[in-house]
């Protein structure tokens, strides 16, 4: 494997690893990404290296990695092996990571912390997950800040909720959603639509860890990134209502029918552990960061306006 050598490393090719290389691009930085397959994902900047790795072998990516100042941790476990997949994909990136002295940006979600009972969610609760996605969360935060604890290798870690954009389309707001709401079909929801829930946009999220990768102060923490205003399900639809003109048709399950759906799709069995964060209020805190490195974020109507355009490209209704 022959090794390009530049000074930020994304590992992981997916939507949130693909925001980040676009703003490292943006100012003028050099850029490797590496996944296991090599293949460069459409609409990655021509200037970005792109390298095959499995990241599961610390010589690895210790090797793809070598010579990097900062590496981002953007990759992603198939959803349906979580348990089975995530911590050695991240044992691996995390010993890789640390034989180059590099600085070690992880992308992670909210999964940790479990039900809150509607209260606010901040850095400082504990992680409380009974589910096995969240549970594995935990343990690959502990993981990570354990090592920098330890001086094995600097760690930041950039936590949104939900997320959504150009691209975006694993995810309660990616194809599943956009797909019916622009072709006139009934979209599949489930729990209390009018509970508030904050929504990441992916570009956001890219940028915050970004700025974390800058901050000497980032690291050895977990931080909430910048969201917009935090939003209810149908206010969210509402404004890509407007967007696309028409009007959305739902279809919203109940957990006696997602248990049923549940015996036929192992994905909805998958999300059943999630329920909660669509029952109650789902509202992510990231005053901490906002005090720290401020807060820039894409109002939704412009950040919908982008998602829009670009899912309507994808099903080719241009």
């Amino acid at each position: 494997m022959a090794t390009i050598q530049t000074p930020y490393v994304i590992i992981g090719s997916g939507q949130l690893g693909r925001a980040v290389a676009e703003v490292l691009v943006a100012r003028g930085e050099a850029v490797t990404m590496i996944s296991r397959s090599g293949r460069r994902p459409a609409g990655l900047p021509d200037n970005v290296n792109v390298m095959a790795v499995d990241a599961t072998d610390p010589d690895a990516v210790a090797r793809a990695c070598d010579g990097a100042q900062v590496v981002f941790h953007c990759a992603m476990a198939p959803y349906l092996e979580w348990a089975e997949k995530f911590l050695p994909l991240t044992r691996g990136i995390l010993e890789g990571v640390a034989r180059t002295g590099a600085k070690l940006v992880y992308g992670d979600n909210l999964y940790m912390y479990g039900p809150t009972g509607g209260q606010p969610i901040r850095e400082d609760l504990p992680y409380a997950a009974t589910g096995k996605k969240g549970r594995v969360r935990a343990e690959m935060a502990r993981m990570l800040l354990e090592s920098h604890e330890a001086g094995r290798v600097q760690v930041a870690i950039g936590r949104a909720s939900d997320f959504y954009g150009p691209g975006v389309t694993n995810s309660f707001l990616g194809e599943m959603f956009f797909r019916p709401a622009l072709t006139g079909k009934p979209v599949n929801l489930f729990g209390d639509l009018d509970a508030p829930h904050t929504f990441t946009y992916i570009k956001d999220f890219g940028r915050a860890l970004v700025i974390l990768s800058d901050h000497d102060e980032a690291f050895g923490q977990a931080w909430h990134v910048p969201s917009d205003r935090t939003l209810t399900v149908r206010e969210f639809i509402g404004l890509v209502e407007k967007e696309i003109g028409h009007s959305i048709k739902k279809r919203v399950a109940g957990r006696r029918m997602l248990k049923l759906i549940g015996l036929f799709s192992p994905m909805v069995r998958e999300v059943k552990e999630l329920l909660y964060a669509w029952e109650e209020p789902y509202i992510m805190d990231y005053i901490r960061f906002e005090e720290a490195f401020g807060a820039e974020v894409t109002p939704h109507k412009t950040a919908i306006r982008e998602t829009v355009a670009w899912f309507r490209k994808h099903l080719g209704m241009d």
